[in-house]
């Protein structure tokens, strides 16, 4: 019989990708002064169910992978209640904007450092987090990240202030 390990990472790796993806979608609509609410549920709900899942492998002690879940855990609740509590009233609407250039960001940090120790040619190139391909491929990511939050910002702003609500799924903008 299967191991049961293997089904698991397959699908928290599914959730992962799904988040990053509809992650990716959202954050070009908020540069875009753009929200596409189906794809906002399907990243804050991926998002969340990587991040819970990532706690379901065995571990023996904390690894960087949990801290970067701990602390995505901790601010993704702050996108919720701004969306669906708040309605992106006021400060609120920065504060989804943020949340979720940052969650996205920290989940594909996760991504690369995954993909740097686990794919054959990256891991000769990058052999330890410690290395300085390693660290210069998270500061490009960490750059591009900062340079998309900036964006969002600017595209968030120039829709005006007023929040507005439409049917699930429908491309509005922000204004």
């Amino acid at each position: 019989m299967p191991s049961a390990l293997p089904l698991f990472t397959l699908f928290h790796v599914m959730l992962s990708i799904l988040g990053i993806v509809a992650g990716l979608v959202v954050v070009g609509g908020l540069m875009a002064g753009v929200r596409f609410d189906r794809w906002v549920a399907v990243f804050l709900g991926a998002t969340l169910l990587t991040n819970a899942t990532g706690f379901g492998f065995p571990f023996a002690q904390l690894l960087p992978s949990h801290m970067v879940a701990i602390l995505s855990l901790a601010v993704l609740p702050f996108a919720f209640i701004a969306l669906y509590s708040k309605h992106l009233e006021g400060r609120w609407r920065q504060v989804f904007v943020v949340v979720s250039v940052l969650v996205l960001y920290l989940n594909v940090f996760v991504l690369m450092a995954q993909l740097l120790q686990k794919v054959p040619l990256l891991a000769v190139l990058t052999p330890a987090p410690d290395t300085p391909a390693f660290a210069l491929t998270q500061l490009l990511v960490l750059a591009l990240f900062v340079g998309m939050g900036r964006a969002c910002l600017q595209g968030f702003r120039a829709q005006g202030t007023a929040a507005t609500r439409s049917p699930v799924g429908v491309a509005r903008p922000f204004a």
